[in-house]
Order: structure tokens, then C-alpha cells, then sequence
């Protein structure tokens, strides 16, 4: 069997680490897609896909990353069921990420772009 996602888009807002009972590091994100064709308005439409990253994962993607950034993910589908108030069946589907690439470069400070004249 495979389960496997690669996505590349852009962060809709700054990463907050919070931690489990267990200990562990956690962020969820949503990240933006272009979709690579145009709609009837010629306008590229994008999938905003929610991802949850752990431990390390979590930990430099938030040290790193910020709002706007691109980034490239690799990870699985994980589809959640919980019943809501009304005794109804929910689904919810997220993306678990196991490696991120940070693909926006940073820009660099005063003193990194005199030292590269």
C-alpha cells in the first residue's frame, strides 16, 4: 500500500509550537496551493490544505518559516472521524508531514550583503 503526498505552496500564517501531555512538539498549517490551471476568469485558484508537523519537524519549519514563505512537504494523508453535537458522523482529512524543504531563500541582513560585495 502507499500513502504518500509531495506539495509545494506557501504558509497562510506564522507556525505556534504547542506541546502534548507526552511531551511532544505539534503545529498544524495551513498551506497554500496554486492549483496549475486557470478558472473561467482566468484566475488561478489555490487549495488551502491543512497539515500537522511533529517534533523536529515542527520544531525548525517554525524556527525558519514564516507567513508567505514557500515551502515543499512530504507526508501522508490521515483521514480523522469524530461525531459532532448532533450524533452525526464527521470526516476530516489533514496532510502529516514527515519532511519539510524550505524553498523561499531568506533575505539577507546589512552586514551578510557587505560581506558578499
Amino acid at each position: 500500500m502507499l500513502n504518500q503526498v509531495v506539495l509545494v505552496g506557501r504558509l497562510t500564517d506564522d507556525l505556534e509550537i504547542t506541546e502534548t501531555e507526552n511531551g511532544k512538539k505539534v503545529t498544524t498549517m495551513i498551506l497554500a496551493v496554486q492549483r496549475s490551471f486557470k478558472n473561467s476568469d482566468g484566475v488561478y485558484d489555490a487549495d488551502f490544505i491543512k497539515c500537522t508537523l511533529w517534533n523536529a519537524v515542527a520544531s525548525s519549519t517554525s524556527e525558519y518559516c514564516k507567513k508567505g514563505d514557500i515551502i515543499g512537504l512530504k507526508g501522508r494523508l490521515q483521514v480523522n472521524t469524530y461525531t459532532d453535537s448532533d450524533g452525526a458522523k464527521k470526516y476530516s482529512t489533514e496532510v502529516i508531514a514527515e519532511k519539510v524543504t524550505f524553498l523561499s531563500s531568506k533575505p539577507l541582513d546589512e552586514d551578510e550583503q557587505n560581506n558578499k560585495k
